[in-house]
């Protein structure tokens, strides 16, 4: 289904469609639910691109919270596991769903506060995991504590991915320094699976691996399940893909 066959899916219908959920994370006039639309640069590329079926995309939107700004970019929303908005990421992406490098990411907090005639460090918030949000799983109808945790390093991995593996709750750091040792701390006593991109000299895996081994040395995984490095990009990716710093799913789609 192409991009224009569903156009006429507003935000008025997806807010229609969060209401009838069975719990609503934010009150729907807040800037997270006032922002929620398939309307961004992003979903577009998704939707024609056939990473996502329409349902999918719906599902995926209304789950991550995925907002867009008025010049077409994707908002991802930080919200973490008590629900509170850190702050949102906006990002631009070509028709063929790969980030558009001439426009770099710009955070919501560094708008407002421009807006607002102050001057702020674009990375003076407190970030959390993409998708953090999902672990307020008693609130849900399914028991999201049963799902293991998968966390890749783009948002747009996460999404995807989402929407095929529905087995593993997807998160998503934001960039490769943003896996941190103190962001694990929500996540203690589920189960944890990193899945790293990767690169020629896998530098990628062995920092992420070197972080994983740091956080269960941490009083706070005491009594956790070990956290697992996934080493399938490294034995499965081509050496051209490895020049390409592929993620997971650039492996899964063949991009």
């Amino acid at each position: 289904m192409k991009w224009e066959q569903v156009f006429s899916h507003t935000f008025q219908a997806i807010r229609k469609r969060l209401y009838e959920e069975s719990f609503t994370l934010y009150h729907p006039r807040s800037m997270v639910n006032s922002s929620l639309s398939i309307q961004s640069q992003f979903c577009q590329a998704i939707l024609n691109m056939g990473y996502l079926t329409f349902e999918q995309l719906l599902d995926a939107v209304l789950r991550y919270r995925l907002g867009a700004s008025k010049s077409g970019g994707v908002i991802f929303w930080q919200v973490d596991h008590e629900g509170r908005i850190h702050d949102g990421k906006i990002m631009y992406y070509h028709p063929d769903c790969h980030r558009n490098k001439e426009r770099p990411p710009t955070w919501v907090s560094y708008l407002l506060a421009k807006r607002q005639g102050r001057t702020t460090d674009q990375n003076s918030t407190s970030h959390c995991l993409f998708g953090l949000h999902q672990l307020l799983g008693p609130r849900f109808s399914l028991r999201e504590e049963e799902r293991p945790v998968a966390i890749v390093e783009a948002e747009k991995t996460a999404v995807i991915l989402s929407g095929h593996y529905p087995q593993y709750i997807w998160l998503a750091t934001g960039g490769l320094g943003e896996l941190q040792v103190n962001k694990f701390r929500p996540l203690r006593g589920r189960k944890v699976v990193l899945f790293p991109d990767t690169d020629p000299e896998g530098k990628t895996f062995a920092r992420w691996y070197d972080i994983a081994q740091q956080v269960m040395a941490e009083p706070f995984w005491e009594d956790s399940p070990p956290i697992r490095v996934s080493p399938v990009l490294e034995l499965h990716a081509t050496e051209e893909q490895k020049r390409g710093k592929i993620d997971l799913v650039d492996f899964v789609f063949k991009l």
